[in-house]
């Protein structure tokens, strides 16, 4: 899988769309870390398979599992300082590797973790303009108090 994807308009002919919808992962984190401390280390702590298909005879997987929360793990098993999200919420493979109790707690997780990035308040709407691309849409948008820098190193 791509480390960093962007996206980009290449040209709008006066057309209707286009609104493209960033959520920010890193301050959703930050609310389920205070809202359902369970929840949070559960999607630190539960590797998951993506997967995508979609074309006839294609399918994507990554080698390895991932959490959906990246975040320093200190000795005591105590996750700190967030560094990466990995979400989507329409491609994830068959979770066969996993004890029946992980995949309810992953669930159950998920469900607090889609609630709260369904927030408005995470939403961030904008429309590219031609020849933009994310990275130009991402500059614009701070992360907490993380600089695009910032993100960009932990990718």
């Amino acid at each position: 899988p791509a480390g960093l994807q962007t996206f980009h308009l290449l040209s709008h002919r006066n057309g209707d769309g286009g609104a493209s919808l960033l959520v920010d992962g890193f301050r959703a984190a930050h609310h389920l870390r205070n809202e359902s401390p369970e929840a949070f280390e559960n999607l630190c702590r539960i590797k998951i398979r993506g997967h995508s298909s979609g074309n006839e005879g294609i399918a994507i997987s990554p080698l390895r599992s991932f959490p959906v929360i990246t975040a320093e793990e200190d000795k005591s098993g105590q996750f700190g300082h967030v560094m990466q999200i990995r979400w989507n919420n329409d491609d994830r493979a068959a979770m066969t590797e996993l004890e029946p109790e992980d995949v309810s707690k992953f669930y159950a997780a998920a469900r607090k973790w889609v609630e709260i990035l369904r927030r408005p308040e995470l939403e961030y709407w904008g429309s590219l303009t031609p020849t933009a691309n994310m990275d130009d849409f991402i500059s614009r948008w701070k992360t907490l108090n993380f600089s695009k820098e910032d993100i960009l190193k932990t990718v």
